[in-house]
């Protein structure tokens, strides 16, 4: 497809709602998810699109900045912008407890899992302080290579109470929505996030080199009698996620 096709006006940009620069911004995103701009294609100049689709340099600027800043577009100083040849990155909200299936139901992407182990095991040390266990109890681990429209994005390590979870092969997809069916799911979480350098096995699994940046989280789930549901492990790709949290003044 030809610059002249992709930005021509038309039912794109005349009958969907939305500001200009969202439906100028989905029309690039669809074009590259369709293939129609493959990764590492250049784009128009600003200038260029503006000229196109008839809107005005700041709305083709604001389009454009927010496909860079999700790491769908990169620009290159004296060069121009080009479509990423990395996956795209993910923003997750800190203010909201929700499953990872939920995360990229909610932008559109399609997950998908492939498993790293699923079963019963006696419980580490950590699983019986975090989860409140006796010792010589066994716990249900529940551990998966994460990915997005089939991009690997995170390793995922969950350790649940086996009667809150006694089949761990009941998990298909989401472990959330099998909580929820069985009326456990958590209603609060506590999360520690962290900065890590990425060993030769997790990269291997996340498609990036050794030692590459990446971000540790882990988290503590609660049920509404306060009682610890969740202990999960997970390890993000850097480059894939933005973790964004809203701040109020403590008297707001």
């Amino acid at each position: 497809m030809t610059a002249d096709e992709l930005f021509k006006p038309g039912e794109w940009l005349d009958d969907v709602t939305g500001p200009r620069y969202v439906r100028l911004r989905s029309r690039i995103e669809v074009a590259i998810r369709d293939g129609m701009l493959p990764k590492s294609a250049p784009l128009p100049a600003e200038r260029e699109i503006a000229s196109l689709t008839g809107l005005s340099r700041v709305t083709v600027r604001r389009a454009m900045q927010d496909l860079v800043d999700r790491g769908i577009v990169v620009q290159r100083q004296g060069s121009g912008s080009f479509v990423s040849d990395a996956p795209p990155r993910v923003e997750q909200t800190l203010s909201l407890l929700t499953s990872f299936t939920e995360d990229m139901l909610r932008r559109g992407l399609s997950s998908s899992s492939e498993w790293l182990g699923r079963g019963i095991h006696m419980a580490s040390p950590e699983e019986v302080m975090v989860l409140a266990l006796s010792s010589g109890e066994s716990v249900a681990r529940v551990e998966r290579l994460r990915r997005a429209d089939n991009r690997p994005m995170a390793i995922e390590r969950a350790s649940l109470p086996i009667d809150i979870l006694p089949n761990p092969l009941q998990v298909e997809t989401s472990l959330y929505a099998v909580l929820e069916a069985g009326g456990n799911r958590p209603v609060r979480a506590l999360q520690r996030i962290s900065a890590v350098n990425l060993t030769d096995e997790d990269a291997d699994l996340l498609g990036v080199e050794p030692g590459a940046a990446g971000l540790r989280i882990s988290r503590t789930s609660y049920l509404p009698n306060r009682r610890v549901v969740e202990f999960t492990r997970s390890i993000y790709r850097g480059d894939a996620y933005d973790f964004v949290a809203e701040l109020r003044l403590a008297d707001q």
